[in-house]
């Protein structure tokens, strides 16, 4: 099967690169990710959504409380959550609609727990202290509005039957209160706090807009822990065109996994993980492509960028030495907007493996160890025909 330019693809049609990343300066906000919607569906047949996305009470589906990890998961293969929400529709910064996929068609298993309680993950994850966290997340939420908040321990699922597939597993609900029906609970470690500085990450207000799409509740405060000593709190107001864009959108995605085709792959490093998975050996044979229009069209913009991305590295190099040379034997330097350093690093000292290997073999090859190959992705740019030898 060929894998062609995103915009083939329903959920992809977003852009060439539409997945939130803070170091990408033509990311996509979540309004006008969710304003491009598709309406090609793998098969290239039109599905209609109901426009209904109001619906007055969620099913509870299971009940989460001494719930397995392995029935924990199978439950979640059934449907998209609200933590997956994001990533269906490629806004989750640290997943990507090909890597979900994988997980939901069983290619590779979930390593996360998410948010389920009777499962805790290792205490070096940030998992562990999210879990461990949470209540004591809430138990201040309490003491800050006066709100008291109830556990929620089960998956909730759509009540239209066409939703079926969207399902929910709500941290809190927030007891008594006409202003305010659900609660999700947050922390935020150094390099999360840094998506946090202009209020609720756009893969969270998906998250949040997807569990008032299952309820059908009208609103939720999203309480947040930034490094352990910042408590922040912020509503998200039920937003109808929203929800409708994010429905018909996770939808499509939802329809790559029943029909188990993969979404295309959107240059993050999570698909990247997720092609290694997905295709981790390689047969030998050689396949054609210099007739097909538009894989080569492929292999001619990874050409024309990788001259591109040439050029600028030697730019960077050159006014990198302009600089240096202006720094002269100085360390420091400051700007208008920055500053720059020169400094020499400390003395290290290294293991020299070949004369070790060749004085001491048999020691060697005691602590030799064998490290599964991958596969190694080359590019190799044909000569002009026309082009002529220079000395």
């Amino acid at each position: 099967m060929e894998y062609l330019h995103q915009e083939q693809s329903p959920p992809a049609s977003l852009g060439n690169n539409h997945l939130v990343n803070s170091g990408n300066a033509n990311s996509l906000s979540l309004t006008t990710v969710l304003n491009h919607v598709s309406t090609t569906t793998p098969s290239n047949t039109v599905t209609k959504a109901n426009p209904h996305t109001h619906s007055a009470n969620a099913i509870r589906l299971i009940n989460t409380k001494g719930l397995s990890r392995a029935e924990w998961l199978a439950i979640r293969h059934q449907g998209i959550g609200g933590s997956d929400a994001a990533a269906a529709v490629g806004l989750n910064p640290y997943q990507s609609q090909l890597e979900l996929w994988m997980i939901k068609t069983g290619r590779f298993s979930e390593d996360t727990c998410d948010d389920n309680q009777s499962v805790i993950p290792d205490i070096d994850s940030k998992m562990y202290w999210g879990q461990v966290l949470e209540p004591i997340v809430a138990q201040h939420y309490t003491k800050v509005t006066g709100r008291k908040v109830r556990k929620v321990n089960a998956i909730l699922q759509h009540a239209d039957s066409d939703k079926s597939w969207m399902l929910a597993n709500i941290d809190y609900r927030v007891v008594g209160s006409d202003e305010v029906q659900l609660l999700e609970c947050k922390t935020a470690g150094e390099y999360g706090a840094k998506l946090w500085k202009d209020g609720v990450p756009e893969y969270v207000q998906c998250q949040v807009q997807h569990q008032l799409a299952v309820t059908g509740l009208q609103a939720a405060d999203v309480c947040v822990l930034i490094c352990g000593q910042q408590l922040k709190i912020y509503r998200i107001e039920r937003d109808e065109e929203l929800i409708a864009k994010l429905i018909e959108l996770e939808r499509l995605f939802w329809l790559y996994v029943e029909r188990q085709m993969p979404p295309c792959a959107d240059g993050s490093e999570s698909a990247g993980f997720a092609l290694r998975c997905l295709f981790p050996q390689d047969d030998g044979q050689r396949v054609d492509f210099s007739n097909n229009a538009h894989v080569s069209s492929l292999f001619d913009s990874l050409l024309n960028t990788r001259q591109q991305l040439a050029f600028y590295q030697k730019q960077e190099e050159f006014y990198k030495q302009l600089l240096q040379q202006n720094l002269g034997e100085a360390t420091y330097a400051t700007f208008s907007q920055g500053s720059i350093s020169w400094k020499k690093a400390k003395d290290s000292t290294y293991l020299d493996t070949a004369a070790l290997t060749k004085d001491h073999p048999q020691l060697c090859q005691q602590y030799q160890q064998t490290k599964v190959g991958s596969r190694r992705f080359l590019v190799s740019e044909q000569p002009m025909a026309n082009s002529t030898a220079s000395d």
